[in-house]
C-alpha cells in the first residue's frame, strides 16, 4: 500500500478503537464523509470488509480485527519517530492523550493543566475522563492517572501529586437528633452515601488507627457514581459521606459539613502516572511527568 495512505490507516485506528465514524471524525479534525471515504478506500484496495455497520453501531469483522492488532503497534512506533524530531527542535511538541479517573481529572490534571499549556505552547493536551477500568494501550491514550491498586503490573509507575486523605463528613442538620459515630462500626446505624463504579461495585470506606485496618461496606439507600453528587448529598443532609478532603475544603470551612471519625481517617500516597513499559517516554510526556512532579 503506498505510505500516501497512512491517513486511511489512521483513519480505521481511531474507528476501531472508538467503534464510531463520527466520534473518529472529530478525534481526527475530519468530517464523518471524509473518515467514511477512507475507510471505503482502505476496504476497496484491501479487497475486504473492515467493518459490519448498521444504522446503530460498527463493529470489527475478522480481518478488521486482524488488521487493528497488527497496526496498533506500527502507528505508536510511527509516532514514536515523529515525536523524535523534537528534539532537534529544543521543545517539546505533539499530542498527549492522558486517561484519568474523575477525582484524579479534579485534583490534579485540571489544576495544573493552564500553566502545562502555557509551558509549552507546542503540545496539545487530550484528557479522558473514565472511572472504569481502561486499557490505554487499546484505547489510544499515551499514559493514564490511577491511584497505585489500580496500575496494571506491566506498567512503568510514577508518584504524581500530593498524598490524599478521604474525610468523613455530614452536615449539623443531620446529626442533630443522632447520636454522632464515635468508632467506624457506629456508621452501619447511620444512613451512609455510597459510591458505585461503573461495573456495579461500591466503594468501600478504609480507616485506619493504631495499627488496625478496617474496611466497610456501608448501608445507605442513595448510591452515587460523581464525587461532587456525594458532596451535595451530604450537604443537603441525605447522610454521611466518605470523600477526597480537597472536595469539601470550602464546606468544612463555612461550617455546613463537619468531620466525623478524623482520627480514623489517614493520608495515603498520591496518584500514580503510568505507561507501558515497552514505550519510548514521549517529549510531551516527559514534560508532563516533569510539571507534575513539582
Amino acid at each position: 500500500m503506498p505510505l500516501d495512505n497512512l491517513s486511511h490507516l489512521a483513519a480505521f485506528s481511531a474507528v476501531a478503537r472508538l467503534a464510531s465514524f463520527r466520534k473518529a471524525g472529530e478525534e481526527l479534525s475530519l468530517s464523518t464523509s471524509a473518515v467514511s471515504y477512507a475507510i471505503r478506500n482502505l476496504e476497496e484496495r484491501l479487497g475486504v470488509n473492515l467493518f459490519n455497520r448498521t444504522t446503530r453501531s460498527v463493529a470489527l469483522t475478522d480481518a478488521g480485527q486482524r488488521l487493528a492488532e497488527r497496526l496498533q503497534p506500527v502507528l505508536h512506533d510511527l509516532g514514536d519517530a515523529l515525536d523524535e524530531m523534537n528534539h532537534f527542535r529544543g521543545a517539546a511538541a505533539g499530542t498527549l492523550r492522558i486517561n484519568t479517573s474523575r477525582a484524579a481529572s479534579y485534583l490534579l490534571l485540571m489544576p495544573m493543566a493552564a500553566r502545562f499549556l502555557a509551558a509549552y505552547p507546542d503540545i496539545r493536551l487530550e484528557i479522558g475522563e473514565d472511572d472504569s477500568f481502561v486499557d490505554i494501550v487499546g484505547s489510544g491514550y499515551d499514559a493514564g492517572v490511577r491511584l497505585l491498586e489500580a496500575v496494571p503490573e506491566d506498567m512503568v509507575a510514577v508518584p504524581i501529586g500530593p498524598p490524599l486523605r478521604s474525610v468523613v463528613v455530614a452536615s449539623p442538620g443531620y446529626l442533630q437528633g443522632r447520636e454522632p459515630p464515635q468508632h467506624p462500626a457506629d456508621l452501619m446505624r447511620h444512613e451512609c452515601i455510597r459510591y458505585r463504579f461503573p461495573s456495579g461495585r461500591y466503594f468501600k470506606w478504609e480507616f485506619t488507627k493504631d495499627g488496625e485496618t478496617l474496611e466497610f461496606d456501608f448501608p445507605g439507600r442513595i448510591a452515587l457514581s460523581d464525587v461532587h453528587a456525594e458532596v451535595r448529598a451530604a450537604t443537603d443532609g441525605i447522610g454521611i459521606g466518605y470523600v477526597p478532603e480537597n472536595y469539601v475544603t470550602a464546606q468544612l470551612a463555612a461550617g455546613t459539613l463537619v468531620r466525623l471519625l478524623d482520627d480514623w481517617c489517614q493520608t495515603i500516597p498520591g496518584f500514580m502516572l503510568y505507561y507501558p513499559k515497552q514505550r519510548r517516554v514521549s517529549s510531551a510526556l516527559r514534560a508532563f511527568i516533569d510539571m507534575a512532579r513539582q
